[in-house]
């Protein structure tokens, strides 16, 4: 089945995939910390404003609180900014997700999006229909495609690196590249799986 990009969190833990057909030439840079979705140096060139963003931000809220936020697009960035702001997890995915709405494109692609915390986890979604924003406490998953609500998921993984591996593995068609995330108390780890040697935990 594909479902196109999807995001998994959970209280304390997070991934992201993308999964591709028609941009698969795609890779997960670790920023100092944000994780990127960029193409790859042998990529077509593309004016398409879509396939390049921050997936991963971590966050320092002003009650001192780390968190992480995570989804498809450039609504990734304005949801981790209302977090440092100190908005509440639920607000700052609903507020982003409403203004700049599903992607414009073709196939009117929804966006995605999460929050973890050390023991909180949040994720949302809009879509052309409808705008979803939920509170979970066990892995959850919400998809551009076919899965576009959130539902329970399993994640074995414990470590932002295997979060990574394990959603990139999953038995979702045209995976591409992906990002974990886990958040403690003492802060906030990433990692990438591009499918190369090249992956990396920080």
């Amino acid at each position: 089945m594909y479902v196109g990009r999807f995001v998994v969190v959970a209280p304390g833990i997070g991934a992201y995939r993308v999964s591709s057909r028609s941009f698969p030439n795609r890779q997960v840079v670790d920023r100092d910390g944000t994780l990127t979705v960029s193409p790859t140096p042998d990529a077509p060139p593309t004016e398409n404003p879509y396939i390049s963003y921050n997936c991963v931000r971590a966050v320092d809220t002003p009650a001192g609180d780390r968190l992480a936020a995570i989804g498809n697009g450039s609504h990734v960035d304005p949801i981790a900014e209302k977090l440092e702001l100190g908005y509440p997890e639920r607000d700052a995915l609903a507020e982003p997700l409403l203004a700049l709405d599903y992607e414009k494109d073709d196939y009117d692609t929804p966006r995605i999006a999460g929050v973890v915390g050390a023991e909180t986890a949040t994720i949302g979604t809009v879509r052309r229909d409808a705008l979803l924003v939920e509170a979970v406490t066990e892995p959850t998953i919400v998809a551009t495609y076919e899965v576009d609500a959130p539902e329970a998921h399993p994640l074995e993984a414990t470590t932002a690196d295997e979060a990574a591996s394990e959603v990139l593995t999953a038995a979702f068609e045209h995976p591409v590249c992906a990002a974990g995330v886990t958040v403690t108390a003492d802060g906030v780890s990433v990692a990438v799986d591009n499918g190369s040697d090249a992956d990396a935990e920080t």
